[in-house]
């Protein structure tokens, strides 16, 4: 069976202005992308869905005979040619277009919490919030150094931030298994500049169980720019009595006198 997938790529990338446009709106490097063209390679799984995302069709459907494959991308071009976003990235959009700046949170952070994996232990990872093209994107770090001369073990999260009624959204997903999705809601600073950011997240556990679990999580601004490997060098698990007792104790998970349901209070 013939393979249409290079030229079902390159008849939906014909439909932007350039291959190179394409590879800086995925994310892919140029090179790479070129052998997928040429078929000389297949995507990975985490390249192949992003192209899907981007091009807004299924791994299915990029594989299908060209004729048919370019009537599908036909019916989904709206009216100024350009591909329609299919409805989950149109309510992503909303967001984007609702969502307030976040230009001044912008930069480095550690973020603390207690661990949905490690019980009693408090985890330190490194995130960065920056801007492009009007979205606010966001990496997070994690390192696991369970025992002294064992190599850590580092997960990856990527997602997007939002400024939506007075408080600062974060969603991402773990990277290698995208198996986990996290939300993190936060209090804006109202301080002259940002130190510290306190709010609640939920998700799940990667390595005990999946049951579904909340927590006080606090991120301490470290500027604009920071020395990544320092910086990261310094994060993995702890116990809370290794780091500042202050920080210690605001990410305490506990329920507030008088409150039925988990929350906290303001910095």
């Amino acid at each position: 069976m013939q393979d249409t997938f290079p030229a079902n790529l390159a008849f939906a990338c014909s439909l932007f202005p350039s291959i190179a446009d394409v590879c800086r709106r995925v994310g892919i490097n140029r090179q790479q992308f070129n052998k997928y063209l040429s078929g000389q390679v297949r995507p990975s799984r985490h390249n192949m869905r992003r192209i899907c995302d981007f091009f807004g069709v299924t791994e299915s459907e990029l594989l299908l005979e060209e004729g048919r494959f370019a009537d599908l991308l036909s019916l989904r071009r709206d009216r100024r040619g350009e591909i329609a976003a299919p409805p989950y990235v149109r309510q992503i959009e909303k967001l984007v277009r609702l969502s307030a700046r976040l230009d001044r949170y912008v930069g480095c952070y550690y973020r603390y919490f207690y661990a949905f994996s490690y019980p009693g232990r408090i985890i330190r990872s490194f995130a960065m919030l920056w801007e492009r093209d009007g979205r606010y994107y966001w990496k997070n770090i994690e390192r696991h150094a369970h025992q002294v001369g064992q190599p850590a073990e580092v997960s990856k999260y990527d997602g997007m931030a939002f400024f939506l009624g007075e408080r600062i959204m974060v969603v991402e997903y773990e990277r290698l298994l995208a198996t986990s999705i996290t939300e993190m809601m936060l209090y804006p600073s109202y301080r002259s500049s940002v130190d510290y950011l306190l709010g609640l997240q939920t998700g799940g556990p990667l390595k005990r169980g999946r049951m579904p679990s909340a927590s006080t999580v606090m991120l301490e601004y470290l500027g604009p720019q920071v020395d990544f490997r320092r910086a990261l060098s310094r994060c993995g698990t702890f116990a809370p009595d290794e780091l500042d007792p202050r920080i210690a104790k605001l990410i305490e998970n506990r329920i507030l006198p008088d409150s039925w349901v988990f929350e906290i209070e303001q910095l």
